[in-house]
């Protein structure tokens, strides 16, 4: 939408686009304008202030996929974050998680209305799971991630994420996240459940490289966690 690309354009820094260009191989120079994350997360704010912008503007861009602008994705995220209904937020995830091209898009997604939703939305998350898509896959991981690791707990889950289909770089780096956080906050279970289960040795080997690079785990269990490595 012209409206929002020329909005965009007036926070635009080249010198982050470049840099961010590198962490978003997938996504081509040109279309990144270079506008930081949280100036993007002020601006959905903002624009969800004016009605003008919602009733008239705001259906056709929400329809406007997939964007050209990487920048204008990461708005059209930032609207979908801050969506109070449920069913609607759920529409609007699933409609823009097939359009996405990069793990920044995926990753960046958080709808805050899931977390009051979190028994209904887990086997939504097996949906995701079981996906042809990278990045869907790659969301259903982020998502276990932040609302079932603490309270939601579940032992099975570990078992999910690692039953989550694809063999992409993406779907794999997402496993490693959060099995290394898993290993944070739920250490005890985790950690025989990585030592013992996990098949696949690269997506160990990086989950307890990230897990050793936290400060949160205590210098016996890194110990642990290293010992385990080589005695595999």
């Amino acid at each position: 939408m012209e409206y929002t690309i020329n909005l965009l354009k007036q926070y635009e820094d080249k010198a982050y686009a470049d840099f961010h260009s590198r962490l978003v191989p997938t996504v081509e120079r040109e279309r990144i304008i270079g506008v930081r994350t949280p100036v993007i997360r002020t601006l959905a704010k903002e624009l969800l202030k004016d009605e003008r912008f919602k009733s008239e503007m705001l259906p056709s861009f929400l329809n406007e996929l997939p964007h050209y602008y990487y920048d204008e994705t990461i708005l059209h995220g930032a609207f979908i974050s801050r969506e109070k209904d449920f069913q609607r937020a759920l529409y609007l995830t699933e409609q823009y998680l097939q359009s996405i091209d990069n793990w920044a898009a995926c990753d960046l997604l958080d709808p805050k209305v899931f977390a009051k939703h979190k028994s209904e939305l887990l086997g939504i998350i097996k949906r995701w799971l079981s996906s042809d898509s990278i990045y869907v896959v790659r969301f259903g991981i982020v998502t276990l991630l932040r609302y079932y690791l603490d309270a939601d707990f579940d032992a099975s889950h570990l078992e999910l994420v690692q039953k989550a289909n694809g063999d992409d770089y993406y779907i794999k780096m997402a496993k490693a996240w959060y099995y290394s956080t898993a290993l944070v906050k739920q250490y005890d279970i985790t950690f025989d459940y990585v030592v013992k289960q996990i098949k696949d040795d690269w997506v160990k080997k990086k989950s307890i490289q990230k897990a050793r690079e936290s400060f949160r785990l205590t210098p016996e269990q890194k110990d642990s966690l290293k010992l385990s490595i080589k005695h595999d």
